[in-house]
């Protein structure tokens, strides 16, 4: 028996399913479990369309940075791996499948849209009829005459003015320094390097502003990159509307899970809101919703942001003070795929534990019931419950979370299926 074979043997048949889930995929759509390089190459029957990825809408969309892979088949869908080769459901939000490099290796990514077709198709519709008076138009043409765009064309560099109203919670408290850090790190231009838009054209400003107006999420992938220690998933490119990000299995597949994992997994999720609150480049991320797919975990165990789209940024070191003393202007960008109507509330009134607060209550919560003996759990709960009320001061919050990974730490086992802190964890203090 090989010595993984040998090592799995004594393993506990929960946590051997556990363990091995964590390379199962998290998007709906799921295809035969077999690898794309196996077997004769067949000629596929498909057919894109222009529709399918969205590039029937560019330049209102996401870009084109990846769109070469997928007609070149280095990028499949799942559904590729059956006999019929036929694209899947284009109703869907979320796709899994395989990317290569060489045509030989290949690894697991997600390929997913900004918002759900619908919602897409809704929003055109909006453009047409508040913008051009019809039911159909030339969603990019009808963009291109607005007035904030022709600011955007004329703009040498991305202001906070630029972005005055736009929903997605990352441009709610913009500052001067967090533009800049998204003009130089845009990965659908060539890599200038500048705080300014030269190397931008025409199309490429209006992608981006399409793309910040809709869902900042991608954006958010490629300027905090996980190669630096950020906890998002790789940025691989889009096409159209669809992005491809590195492979992701939800946090809700551990719900139930054993206590060692469970333990891991919450002690991961208290350690990202703290570096997400105090980090070297003084930005404060909060959270303006959570839920079960909020966070991911790679197949090494390695938990991370899988969906950023609700996270909001205030820059410590700048301030915020941009978007509270200004009228706030709405337009069609503001109202793409949310209610613009809707209040938003102030950069100043953003608790500081707003985030730990929803984290507790919505997610460790369910990661954590019924999981342990009964003192443990007992204390456990206590500990919850305080952390998960929004009505306590800052102070009481931030006691109640230091003292549930407390709770934690020794529950926490350094074992070889970790991958993603192994051996480390041998050689440090605490488990």
């Amino acid at each position: 028996m090989s010595e993984m074979g040998s090592c799995l043997c004594h393993l506990s048949p929960r946590l051997l399913l556990s363990l091995l889930g964590w390379s199962l995929s998290c998007c709906p759509f799921l295809g035969a479990a077999v690898s794309p390089s196996s077997g004769p190459r067949v000629r596929p029957s498909y057919s894109f369309g222009r529709t399918f990825l969205g590039l029937d809408k560019c330049n209102a969309c996401i870009g084109t940075s990846i769109c070469k892979k997928f007609f070149k088949e280095e990028i499949r869908f799942d559904s590729w791996l059956s006999s019929n080769l036929k694209l899947p459901p284009n109703y869907l939000s979320c796709y899994s499948g395989n990317y290569s490099d060489d045509s030989k290796s290949w690894r697991p990514v997600e390929i997913s849209r900004l918002t759900t077709k619908y919602q897409h198709d809704q929003s055109d519709k909006r453009i047409c009829t508040s913008l051009i008076h019809t039911k159909s138009c030339s969603i990019e043409r009808a963009l291109w005459k607005t007035e904030r765009f022709q600011k955007w064309l004329k703009a040498k560099r991305l202001t906070p003015d630029l972005v005055q109203g736009l929903r997605t919670p990352m441009l709610r408290c913009p500052s001067q320094r967090l533009l800049d850090r998204i003009v130089r790190r845009y990965a659908e231009v060539p890599d200038a390097g500048s705080i300014f838009m030269d190397h931008f054209t025409d199309r490429d400003k209006l992608r981006l502003l399409y793309t910040l107006s809709v869902n900042a999420h991608p954006i958010m992938l490629q300027i905090f990159p996980g190669a630096e220690g950020w906890p998002f998933p790789k940025y691989l490119g889009s096409c159209g509307r669809l992005i491809v990000t590195t492979s992701t299995r939800p946090l809700k597949a551990f719900y139930g899970t054993v206590p060692e994992v469970a333990a891991d997994l919450a002690l991961q999720l208290l350690a990202i809101l703290e570096s997400m609150a105090n980090n070297d480049l003084n930005y404060f991320f909060y959270f303006t919703h959570v839920d079960a797919g909020t966070f991911g975990v790679f197949s090494d165990g390695h938990l991370f942001i899988r969906d950023a789209s609700t996270l909001g940024i205030i820059d410590k070191q700048e301030g915020s003070q941009w978007m509270d003393v200004q009228v706030e202007e709405k337009d069609i960008f503001s109202c793409l795929v949310t209610d613009c109507q809707s209040v938003v509330p102030s950069c100043n009134s953003i608790k500081r534990t707003q985030s730990l607060s929803m984290v507790c209550a919505e997610l460790l919560s369910k990661l954590l019931k019924k999981t342990f003996l009964s003192p443990v759990q007992k204390k456990i709960d206590e500990a919850l419950n305080i952390c998960a009320d929004s009505s306590l001061t800052n102070q009481e919050i931030v006691l109640a979370a230091k003292e549930l990974s407390g709770i934690l730490k020794p529950l926490r086992t350094c074992d070889s299926h970790f991958t993603y802190r192994y051996p480390d964890c041998k050689y440090t203090v605490s488990p």
